[in-house]
């Protein structure tokens, strides 16, 4: 994507969707976090993103290599998108 230079854009066909594949790990802390701190989402999507930014942390920390680890960003992301509970 030029604006991130980074990463690949996906469209879907026949769908009003896109998708942004970032393959450097550090471009997600470099450009993508930084970007959505001054720029914001609204509504549902800043919950994603926070539970989002969680993960990357815990990735960053190494937390993945762990079944611990691993559990939790299970349990993160399985309250995202449909997941997720208004109650």
């Amino acid at each position: 994507m030029k604006y991130f230079f980074s990463g690949h854009v996906y469209k879907y066909p026949k769908q009003s969707a896109i998708s942004l594949v970032i393959f450097n790990y550090s471009d997600i802390y470099n450009r993508i976090i930084p970007f959505f701190e001054k720029n914001p989402l609204l509504g549902v999507k800043l919950l994603e993103y926070k539970d989002w930014c969680k993960i990357a942390k815990l990735m960053k920390e190494g937390s993945h290599l762990t079944v611990e680890g691993l559990n939790l960003i299970q349990l993160i992301k399985s309250g995202m998108n449909n997941g997720r509970s208004f109650t």
